[in-house]
């Protein structure tokens, strides 16, 4: 496991659920990871647990839809690490930050606005602020996390199904445009996971319902996700770009 070795990784969102499995596996193949994160306490937690493992990682509190506070990430990443090869876009509201579950005419404009600033605008800042450095290096790699309910559609979660369908248009333009650079640009679209984050028995059991539907009939944890991540920030995934892998046992055929 040292497909990273040496290389600079800025996770956003990586102090919970899946984004705390990303970090940790990130590490493991020998990554240095940035763990830009709202919640300061928790992205200190995850950057211990890193270090008492071996591991590299740098945690800086972040609100990803600021541009200054991400744009701090990034100067924080180059001072500490000399580069940026890679950046995984995983903030976005769902479970650590709540949302309402209602129809089109419940939702509120307020929300409708936050869900964009955080899953859509916070992606584009970060790219924003780690391209130029990526276009010195003449390489980069980018990951942005989408939700196979993009693909699927869902009810009672238009604006963050909207959101995660932006990411794919987002990721697959951004992939023309800085593919001259030596960048690639990819998308991954988890399906309906397991986490620390579930707060109680319904949750779990509205996970367990949805097994039924996938070709590989159990549940999905976040570790099921790490390696189509690795992939892509990886030398493997070098001529790879402009793409959606979804990872979610064969709910969604894509």
């Amino acid at each position: 496991m040292s497909r990273l070795a040496g290389r600079s990784v800025i996770v956003t969102g990586g102090g919970h659920g899946i984004g705390k499995a990303y970090c940790h596996r990130l590490a493991a193949e020998g990554a240095a990871v940035t763990i830009a994160e709202l919640d300061a306490a928790a992205a200190d937690a995850v950057c211990e647990e890193i270090a008492e493992a071996g591991g590299t990682a740098l945690a800086v509190p972040a609100d990803v839809a600021d541009e200054d506070g991400v744009g701090r990430v990034a100067g924080r990443a180059l001072a500490e690490f000399g580069r940026i090869d890679g950046l995984v876009n995983n903030a976005a509201i769902f479970a650590t930050v709540p949302m309402s579950r209602v129809g089109i005419e419940e939702l509120s404009v307020a929300e409708w606005d936050r869900m964009m600033a955080v899953n859509l605008r916070g992606m584009f800042l970060a790219c924003r602020a780690v391209l130029p450095v990526m276009r010195r290096q003449g390489s980069g790699r980018i990951v942005n996390i989408s939700s196979g309910t993009a693909l699927s559609g869902s009810p009672s979660r238009l604006h963050y199904v909207t959101s995660k369908a932006g990411v794919l248009g987002f990721t697959r333009s951004l992939a023309r445009e800085v593919g001259a650079d030596g960048i690639t640009v990819n998308a991954v679209a988890p399906g309906s996971t397991l986490s620390e984050e579930d707060p109680d028995d319904e949750v779990v059991e509205m996970r367990r319902r949805r097994v039924g539907a996938r070709a590989l009939a159990r549940l999905q944890l976040p570790g099921d996700v790490v390696g189509a991540v690795v992939f892509f920030l990886s030398e493997d995934g070098a001529f790879v770009t402009g793409q959606t892998l979804v990872v979610d046992g064969g709910a969604t055929m894509h």
